[in-house]
């Protein structure tokens, strides 16, 4: 059993920065994708950033502003935004997919942009 609880989110303004953070608990194997989705209010969750052995991906409307890092040895995943975007209000999900590609999600956060 895998649990995520993730941390961070908030009330911003455009052009501002937040920091999101996940940590995992129970069986988190290093070699397994961890990463960040998001789901805005009448649409689909969708890929934010993931971080893999493979490497990092990133969506195309956050690459240059968004930054995820992984630290294997605290089971951590790290989600640096920068330049935020009204458009980037959502409800941000920690995300950790199996070998057997089941996904395990955090309770989400709230992440908002506004002025």
């Amino acid at each position: 059993q895998v649990r995520l609880v993730e941390s961070g989110g908030g009330l911003v303004q455009p052009g501002g920065s937040l920091r999101l953070s996940c940590a995992a608990s129970g069986s988190i194997s290093s070699i397994n994708p961890m990463g960040w989705y998001r789901q805005a209010p009448g649409k689909q969750r969708e890929l934010v950033a993931t971080f893999s052995n493979f490497g990092t991906t990133y969506a195309e409307s956050v690459k240059g502003r968004f930054t995820i890092s992984r630290d294997n040895a605290e089971n951590t995943v790290t989600l640096q935004m920068n330049s935020l975007k009204p458009e980037d209000t959502a409800v941000y999900y920690c995300n950790y997919k199996t070998t057997a590609r089941y996904n395990y999600w955090g309770q989400g956060t709230q992440v908002t942009v506004s002025s």
